[in-house]
Protein backbone atom coordinates (compact mmCIF):
# COMPACT_ATOMS: atom_id res chain seq x y z
CA UNK A 1 0.00 0.00 0.00
CA UNK A 2 1.24 3.57 -0.65
CA UNK A 3 2.68 5.50 1.87
CA UNK A 4 2.69 2.46 4.17
CA UNK A 5 6.56 1.51 5.08
CA UNK A 6 7.81 -2.03 4.89
CA UNK A 7 7.28 -4.63 7.27
CA UNK A 8 11.04 -4.84 8.94
CA UNK A 9 12.67 -7.05 6.81
CA UNK A 10 10.54 -7.37 4.15
CA UNK A 11 10.08 -5.68 0.42
CA UNK A 12 7.16 -6.49 -2.09
CA UNK A 13 7.60 -10.00 -3.36
CA UNK A 14 8.59 -10.78 0.10
CA UNK A 15 12.16 -10.35 -0.49
CA UNK A 16 14.63 -9.69 2.44
CA UNK A 17 15.44 -6.19 2.58
CA UNK A 18 19.30 -5.40 3.30
CA UNK A 19 19.82 -3.97 6.58
CA UNK A 20 20.43 0.16 5.81
CA UNK A 21 22.21 3.07 7.99
CA UNK A 22 23.88 0.25 10.35
CA UNK A 23 28.11 0.89 11.16
CA UNK A 24 28.03 -2.53 8.91
CA UNK A 25 26.16 -0.68 6.05
CA UNK A 26 28.09 3.04 6.71
CA UNK A 27 31.50 0.89 5.47
CA UNK A 28 30.21 -0.23 2.34
CA UNK A 29 26.41 0.47 1.84
CA UNK A 30 26.82 -0.38 -1.84
CA UNK A 31 25.90 -3.68 -2.52
CA UNK A 32 22.42 -3.02 -0.50
CA UNK A 33 21.78 0.52 -2.79
CA UNK A 34 22.50 -2.32 -5.83
CA UNK A 35 19.83 -4.33 -4.07
CA UNK A 36 17.49 -1.48 -3.69
CA UNK A 37 17.82 -0.71 -7.55
CA UNK A 38 16.76 -4.19 -8.58
CA UNK A 39 13.65 -5.13 -6.18
CA UNK A 40 12.70 -1.67 -4.80
CA UNK A 41 14.28 1.39 -7.19
CA UNK A 42 11.72 3.63 -4.94
CA UNK A 43 11.85 2.29 -1.29
CA UNK A 44 9.67 3.48 1.77
CA UNK A 45 11.79 3.12 4.80
CA UNK A 46 12.25 4.16 8.19
CA UNK A 47 15.29 6.68 9.07
CA UNK A 48 17.17 6.22 11.91
CA UNK A 49 15.55 9.58 13.42
CA UNK A 50 12.10 7.86 13.07
CA UNK A 51 11.01 9.90 10.34
CA UNK A 52 9.57 7.83 6.96
CA UNK A 53 11.07 8.59 3.82
CA UNK A 54 11.16 7.26 0.31
CA UNK A 55 14.62 6.39 -0.63
CA UNK A 56 14.98 6.62 -5.06
CA UNK A 57 18.31 4.55 -6.27
CA UNK A 58 18.03 4.25 -9.78
CA UNK A 59 20.02 7.22 -11.85
CA UNK A 60 16.96 7.98 -14.60
CA UNK A 61 14.79 8.18 -11.34
CA UNK A 62 17.04 10.27 -9.34
CA UNK A 63 18.29 12.79 -12.20
CA UNK A 64 14.22 13.48 -12.95
CA UNK A 65 13.09 13.70 -9.04
CA UNK A 66 16.03 16.50 -8.63
CA UNK A 67 14.58 18.31 -11.18
CA UNK A 68 10.70 18.39 -10.38
CA UNK A 69 9.40 21.03 -9.05
CA UNK A 70 6.80 19.22 -7.46
CA UNK A 71 9.39 18.14 -4.84
CA UNK A 72 9.71 21.41 -2.72
CA UNK A 73 12.89 22.10 -0.43
CA UNK A 74 10.61 23.82 1.84
CA UNK A 75 10.85 21.87 5.18
CA UNK A 76 7.31 23.88 6.15
CA UNK A 77 5.34 20.71 3.75
CA UNK A 78 6.29 17.75 5.91
CA UNK A 79 4.44 17.19 9.28
CA UNK A 80 7.48 17.17 11.13
CA UNK A 81 10.10 19.89 9.47
CA UNK A 82 11.91 19.71 12.95
CA UNK A 83 13.11 16.41 12.62
CA UNK A 84 14.28 16.89 8.91
CA UNK A 85 17.38 19.18 7.61
CA UNK A 86 20.47 20.30 9.17
CA UNK A 87 20.50 19.48 13.35
CA UNK A 88 19.84 23.07 15.08
CA UNK A 89 19.36 25.54 12.45
CA UNK A 90 15.46 25.88 13.18
CA UNK A 91 16.19 26.73 16.60
CA UNK A 92 18.79 29.12 15.41
CA UNK A 93 16.70 30.82 13.04
CA UNK A 94 19.10 29.76 9.99
CA UNK A 95 16.01 28.26 7.68
CA UNK A 96 15.86 30.99 5.38
CA UNK A 97 19.05 29.59 2.97
CA UNK A 98 19.20 27.49 -0.25
CA UNK A 99 18.75 24.11 0.80
CA UNK A 100 15.30 25.02 2.43
CA UNK A 101 13.63 27.41 -0.49
CA UNK A 102 12.06 26.73 -4.06
CA UNK A 103 11.54 30.06 -6.18
CA UNK A 104 11.08 32.73 -6.63
CA UNK A 105 13.16 33.30 -3.09
CA UNK A 106 15.67 30.81 -4.21
CA UNK A 107 16.38 32.32 -7.73
CA UNK A 108 16.45 35.58 -5.86
CA UNK A 109 19.24 34.58 -3.77
CA UNK A 110 21.01 32.18 -5.72
CA UNK A 111 21.63 34.87 -8.36
CA UNK A 112 22.87 37.20 -5.62
CA UNK A 113 25.64 33.94 -4.76
CA UNK A 114 26.61 32.91 -7.87
CA UNK A 115 28.86 35.96 -8.20
CA UNK A 116 31.14 34.46 -5.67
CA UNK A 117 31.75 31.18 -7.67
CA UNK A 118 32.15 32.27 -11.44
CA UNK A 119 35.10 30.27 -13.25
CA UNK A 120 37.03 33.66 -12.97
CA UNK A 121 37.13 34.16 -9.75
CA UNK A 122 37.13 30.72 -8.60
CA UNK A 123 40.66 30.68 -11.19
CA UNK A 124 42.15 34.09 -9.32
CA UNK A 125 41.51 31.77 -5.66
CA UNK A 126 43.91 28.96 -7.31
CA UNK A 127 47.05 29.88 -5.53
CA UNK A 128 45.95 30.73 -2.16
CA UNK A 129 44.56 26.68 -2.17
CA UNK A 130 47.96 26.10 -3.19
CA UNK A 131 49.59 28.07 -0.82
CA UNK A 132 46.85 26.43 1.95
CA UNK A 133 47.86 22.78 0.73
CA UNK A 134 50.75 22.94 0.47
CA UNK A 135 51.02 24.58 4.11
CA UNK A 136 49.51 21.89 5.22
CA UNK A 137 51.36 19.15 3.92
CA UNK A 138 54.95 20.85 5.24
CA UNK A 139 53.43 20.82 9.07
CA UNK A 140 53.78 16.64 8.37
CA UNK A 141 55.72 15.99 5.62
CA UNK A 142 59.56 15.62 7.98
CA UNK A 143 57.28 13.35 10.18
CA UNK A 144 56.31 10.40 7.85
CA UNK A 145 53.01 9.68 8.77
CA UNK A 146 49.88 11.84 9.39
CA UNK A 147 45.94 11.28 9.55
CA UNK A 148 45.13 13.14 6.79
CA UNK A 149 41.69 13.81 7.37
CA UNK A 150 42.20 15.63 10.71
CA UNK A 151 45.95 17.39 9.41
CA UNK A 152 45.00 18.00 5.37
CA UNK A 153 41.39 17.27 4.07
CA UNK A 154 39.23 18.59 7.51
CA UNK A 155 41.52 22.10 7.49
CA UNK A 156 41.89 22.85 3.81
CA UNK A 157 38.43 23.52 2.99
CA UNK A 158 37.76 25.39 6.37
CA UNK A 159 40.48 28.22 5.78
CA UNK A 160 39.53 28.27 2.37
CA UNK A 161 36.07 29.25 2.67
CA UNK A 162 36.97 31.52 5.82
CA UNK A 163 39.04 33.29 3.07
CA UNK A 164 36.28 33.56 0.81
CA UNK A 165 33.61 34.59 3.26
CA UNK A 166 36.43 37.12 4.77
CA UNK A 167 36.41 35.88 8.20
CA UNK A 168 39.54 37.57 9.37
CA UNK A 169 42.75 34.98 9.92
CA UNK A 170 42.75 35.25 13.87
CA UNK A 171 39.07 33.96 14.16
CA UNK A 172 39.52 31.31 11.90
CA UNK A 173 40.58 28.87 14.41
CA UNK A 174 37.91 29.13 15.86
CA UNK A 175 35.78 28.45 13.10
CA UNK A 176 37.63 25.62 12.64
CA UNK A 177 37.05 24.19 15.99
CA UNK A 178 33.00 24.89 15.55
CA UNK A 179 33.03 23.02 12.05
CA UNK A 180 35.36 20.31 14.18
CA UNK A 181 32.06 20.01 16.92
CA UNK A 182 29.71 19.31 13.74
CA UNK A 183 31.73 16.87 12.34
CA UNK A 184 32.65 14.97 15.21
CA UNK A 185 28.86 15.05 16.28
CA UNK A 186 27.39 14.14 13.07
CA UNK A 187 26.26 10.62 13.76
CA UNK A 188 25.42 11.23 17.17
CA UNK A 189 23.01 13.16 19.22
CA UNK A 190 21.59 16.42 17.09
CA UNK A 191 22.10 18.77 20.39
CA UNK A 192 26.39 18.79 19.93
CA UNK A 193 25.61 20.26 16.09
CA UNK A 194 23.33 22.17 17.31
CA UNK A 195 25.44 24.31 19.66
CA UNK A 196 28.34 24.62 17.18
CA UNK A 197 25.35 25.61 14.75
CA UNK A 198 24.33 28.35 17.33
CA UNK A 199 27.94 29.52 17.83
CA UNK A 200 28.23 29.96 14.21
CA UNK A 201 25.00 31.82 13.91
CA UNK A 202 26.33 34.13 16.43
CA UNK A 203 29.30 34.89 14.92
CA UNK A 204 28.47 35.58 11.81
CA UNK A 205 25.53 37.72 12.90
CA UNK A 206 28.69 39.79 14.58
CA UNK A 207 30.36 39.60 11.47
CA UNK A 208 28.23 40.88 9.01
CA UNK A 209 27.34 43.79 11.88
CA UNK A 210 30.95 44.93 11.39
CA UNK A 211 31.19 44.51 7.90
CA UNK A 212 28.31 46.77 7.32
CA UNK A 213 29.94 49.32 9.39
CA UNK A 214 33.32 49.49 8.02
CA UNK A 215 32.48 48.61 4.49
CA UNK A 216 32.74 52.32 3.20
CA UNK A 217 36.44 52.18 4.69
CA UNK A 218 37.99 49.10 3.75
CA UNK A 219 36.62 48.22 0.48
CA UNK A 220 36.96 44.53 1.09
CA UNK A 221 35.87 41.92 -1.93
CA UNK A 222 35.00 39.14 0.23
CA UNK A 223 31.66 37.12 -0.03
CA UNK A 224 30.35 38.95 2.51
CA UNK A 225 30.82 42.44 1.92
CA UNK A 226 29.44 41.09 -1.68
CA UNK A 227 26.19 40.10 -0.31
CA UNK A 228 26.06 43.48 1.60
CA UNK A 229 26.69 45.48 -1.41
CA UNK A 230 24.02 43.47 -2.86
CA UNK A 231 21.00 44.17 -0.18
CA UNK A 232 22.12 47.62 0.32
CA UNK A 233 21.53 48.51 -3.44
CA UNK A 234 18.03 46.55 -3.14
CA UNK A 235 18.58 43.45 -3.63
CA UNK A 236 16.36 42.96 -0.48
CA UNK A 237 18.36 40.13 1.31
CA UNK A 238 17.48 40.52 5.18
CA UNK A 239 19.94 40.20 7.70
CA UNK A 240 18.65 36.77 8.49
CA UNK A 241 19.37 35.61 4.79
CA UNK A 242 22.75 36.74 4.77
CA UNK A 243 23.37 34.92 7.65
CA UNK A 244 21.41 32.02 6.90
CA UNK A 245 23.17 32.30 3.48
CA UNK A 246 27.03 32.36 5.17
CA UNK A 247 26.05 29.64 7.30
CA UNK A 248 25.26 27.11 4.33
CA UNK A 249 27.58 27.91 2.27
CA UNK A 250 29.97 27.14 5.18
CA UNK A 251 28.20 24.08 6.70
CA UNK A 252 27.94 22.42 2.55
CA UNK A 253 31.49 23.90 1.35
CA UNK A 254 33.45 22.71 4.14
CA UNK A 255 32.23 18.12 4.75
CA UNK A 256 31.83 17.63 1.08
CA UNK A 257 35.49 18.87 0.18
CA UNK A 258 36.83 16.51 3.31
CA UNK A 259 34.96 14.06 2.14
CA UNK A 260 35.59 14.19 -1.50
CA UNK A 261 39.50 14.63 -0.70
CA UNK A 262 39.42 11.89 1.57
CA UNK A 263 37.49 9.61 0.26
CA UNK A 264 39.50 10.09 -3.60
CA UNK A 265 42.67 9.20 -1.47
CA UNK A 266 41.39 6.62 -0.34
CA UNK A 267 40.22 4.89 -3.26
CA UNK A 268 43.27 5.61 -5.26
CA UNK A 269 45.20 3.99 -2.49
CA UNK A 270 43.21 0.53 -2.96
CA UNK A 271 43.27 1.59 -6.64
CA UNK A 272 47.24 1.39 -7.30
CA UNK A 273 47.06 1.08 -10.81
CA UNK A 274 44.76 3.60 -11.02
CA UNK A 275 47.16 5.88 -8.67
CA UNK A 276 50.45 4.99 -10.72
CA UNK A 277 48.50 6.09 -14.03
CA UNK A 278 47.54 9.50 -12.57
CA UNK A 279 50.88 10.66 -10.87
CA UNK A 280 52.55 9.41 -14.21
CA UNK A 281 50.28 11.70 -16.10
CA UNK A 282 51.18 14.03 -13.37
CA UNK A 283 54.90 14.09 -13.68
CA UNK A 284 54.58 14.33 -17.53
CA UNK A 285 52.75 18.13 -16.66
CA UNK A 286 49.45 17.05 -17.96
CA UNK A 287 46.28 17.79 -16.53
CA UNK A 288 43.34 16.04 -18.22
CA UNK A 289 43.69 12.61 -16.18
CA UNK A 290 43.46 14.68 -13.22
CA UNK A 291 40.45 16.48 -14.19
CA UNK A 292 38.21 13.24 -15.03
CA UNK A 293 39.47 11.71 -12.42
CA UNK A 294 38.50 13.75 -9.61
CA UNK A 295 35.06 13.20 -11.50
CA UNK A 296 35.16 10.05 -11.36
CA UNK A 297 35.98 9.85 -7.72
CA UNK A 298 33.01 12.09 -7.54
CA UNK A 299 31.18 9.47 -9.26
CA UNK A 300 32.82 6.27 -7.92
CA UNK A 301 32.67 7.46 -3.53
CA UNK A 302 31.59 10.39 -3.96
CA UNK A 303 31.25 12.99 -0.13
CA UNK A 304 27.17 13.33 -0.63
CA UNK A 305 25.64 10.24 -0.52
CA UNK A 306 21.85 11.37 -0.17
CA UNK A 307 21.18 14.75 -2.10
CA UNK A 308 19.27 16.74 1.24
CA UNK A 309 15.84 16.52 1.82
CA UNK A 310 12.73 17.41 -0.38
CA UNK A 311 8.83 17.18 0.22
CA UNK A 312 6.25 15.92 -2.24
CA UNK A 313 3.24 19.03 -2.68
CA UNK A 314 1.15 16.81 -4.63
CA UNK A 315 0.63 13.33 -4.93
CA UNK A 316 2.79 11.73 -7.34
CA UNK A 317 4.52 8.97 -9.25
CA UNK A 318 8.46 8.70 -8.86
CA UNK A 319 9.97 5.14 -10.93
CA UNK A 320 6.42 3.93 -11.28
CA UNK A 321 6.01 3.75 -7.26
CA UNK A 322 3.20 6.31 -5.82
CA UNK A 323 4.77 8.88 -3.28
CA UNK A 324 1.60 10.87 -1.32
CA UNK A 325 1.95 14.26 -1.03
CA UNK A 326 3.56 15.49 2.27
CA UNK A 327 6.25 13.06 2.25
CA UNK A 328 9.89 13.17 2.39
CA UNK A 329 12.10 11.84 -0.65
CA UNK A 330 15.66 11.33 -0.24
CA UNK A 331 17.72 10.77 -3.56
CA UNK A 332 20.58 8.44 -3.14
CA UNK A 333 23.39 10.18 -5.38
CA UNK A 334 25.54 7.30 -4.58
CA UNK A 335 23.35 4.29 -5.91
CA UNK A 336 22.38 6.39 -8.87
CA UNK A 337 25.87 6.57 -9.80
CA UNK A 338 26.78 3.34 -9.58
CA UNK A 339 23.70 2.36 -11.80
CA UNK A 340 24.76 -0.18 -14.53
CA UNK A 341 21.90 1.21 -16.68
CA UNK A 342 23.95 4.42 -16.95
CA UNK A 343 27.64 3.48 -16.53
CA UNK A 344 29.56 0.60 -17.58
CA UNK A 345 30.78 -1.64 -15.18
CA UNK A 346 29.87 1.06 -12.22
CA UNK A 347 31.90 -0.30 -9.38
CA UNK A 348 35.18 -0.58 -11.10
CA UNK A 349 37.38 3.37 -10.74
CA UNK A 350 38.48 4.29 -13.83
CA UNK A 351 39.91 7.66 -13.66
CA UNK A 352 39.74 7.66 -17.81
CA UNK A 353 36.29 7.47 -18.26
CA UNK A 354 34.16 9.54 -20.82
CA UNK A 355 30.84 10.90 -20.26
CA UNK A 356 30.82 10.79 -16.68
CA UNK A 357 27.88 13.03 -15.97
CA UNK A 358 27.61 11.86 -12.71
CA UNK A 359 25.19 13.65 -10.01
CA UNK A 360 27.48 14.06 -7.06
CA UNK A 361 26.89 17.75 -7.01
CA UNK A 362 23.50 17.40 -7.84
CA UNK A 363 21.20 18.22 -11.21
CA UNK A 364 18.75 21.10 -11.62
CA UNK A 365 18.14 24.45 -10.03
CA UNK A 366 19.52 23.06 -6.87
CA UNK A 367 23.05 22.06 -8.81
CA UNK A 368 25.76 22.89 -6.21
CA UNK A 369 26.65 26.27 -6.39
CA UNK A 370 30.25 25.77 -5.43
CA UNK A 371 30.86 22.49 -7.29
CA UNK A 372 34.08 24.93 -9.18
CA UNK A 373 36.08 25.57 -5.75
CA UNK A 374 35.56 22.30 -4.63
CA UNK A 375 36.75 20.94 -8.16
CA UNK A 376 39.78 23.17 -7.48
CA UNK A 377 40.24 22.23 -3.96
CA UNK A 378 40.07 18.12 -4.82
CA UNK A 379 42.53 18.44 -7.71
CA UNK A 380 44.99 20.46 -5.78
CA UNK A 381 44.81 18.59 -2.85
CA UNK A 382 44.92 15.28 -4.47
CA UNK A 383 47.54 16.40 -7.26
CA UNK A 384 49.94 17.89 -4.58
CA UNK A 385 49.97 14.73 -2.43
CA UNK A 386 50.47 12.07 -5.01
CA UNK A 387 53.01 14.47 -6.13
CA UNK A 388 54.68 15.23 -3.36
CA UNK A 389 54.00 12.46 -1.34
CA UNK A 390 54.91 9.65 -3.79
CA UNK A 391 54.76 6.46 -2.38
CA UNK A 392 51.73 7.73 0.19
CA UNK A 393 50.41 4.37 1.62
CA UNK A 394 48.13 3.80 4.16
CA UNK A 395 49.28 3.17 7.59
CA UNK A 396 46.60 0.87 8.98
CA UNK A 397 44.56 -2.50 7.58
CA UNK A 398 41.35 -1.06 5.50
CA UNK A 399 39.33 -2.71 7.79
CA UNK A 400 40.39 -0.87 10.79
CA UNK A 401 39.01 1.96 9.19
CA UNK A 402 35.54 3.77 10.21
CA UNK A 403 33.25 5.93 8.63
CA UNK A 404 31.17 8.68 10.27
CA UNK A 405 27.68 8.07 10.76
CA UNK A 406 24.83 10.12 9.61
CA UNK A 407 22.54 10.45 6.78
CA UNK A 408 23.54 13.07 4.11
CA UNK A 409 27.19 12.99 4.16
CA UNK A 410 29.84 10.35 3.28
CA UNK A 411 33.15 10.12 4.78
CA UNK A 412 35.83 8.43 6.86
CA UNK A 413 36.56 9.46 10.20
CA UNK A 414 40.53 9.01 10.24
CA UNK A 415 42.68 8.09 7.18
CA UNK A 416 46.07 7.13 8.99
CA UNK A 417 49.00 7.50 5.90
CA UNK A 418 52.47 6.67 5.86
CA UNK A 419 55.23 7.69 3.20
CA UNK A 420 59.20 8.59 3.66
CA UNK A 421 59.50 11.96 5.40
CA UNK A 422 60.63 14.97 2.92
CA UNK A 423 61.54 18.30 3.77
CA UNK A 424 58.86 21.33 4.02
CA UNK A 425 58.79 23.23 1.17
CA UNK A 426 58.36 26.78 3.40
CA UNK A 427 60.52 27.12 6.66
CA UNK A 428 60.14 29.60 9.22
Amino acid sequence: MPGTPDSPGAAPGSRPVPELFGWEFASDPYPAYAWLREHAPVHRTTLPSGVDAWLVTRYADARQALADQRLSKNPAHHAEPGKTGIPGERSAGLMTHLLNIDPPDHTRLRRLVSKAFTPRRVAAFAPRVQELTDRLIDSFAERGSADLIHEFAFPLPIYAICDMLGVPAEDQDDFRDWAGMMIRHGGGPRGGVARSVKKIRGYLAELIHRKREGLRQDGADDLISGLIRASDHGDHLTEAEAVAMCFVLLFAGFETTINLIGNGTYALLRNPEQRARLQASLAAGETGLLETGVEELLRYDGPVELATWRYATTDLTIGGQAVPAGDPVLVVLAAADRDPARFGSPDTLDLARKDNQHLGYGHGIHYCLGAPLARLEGQTALATLLTRLPDLRLGVDPDELRWRGGLIMRGLRTLPVEFTPSAPLHTG
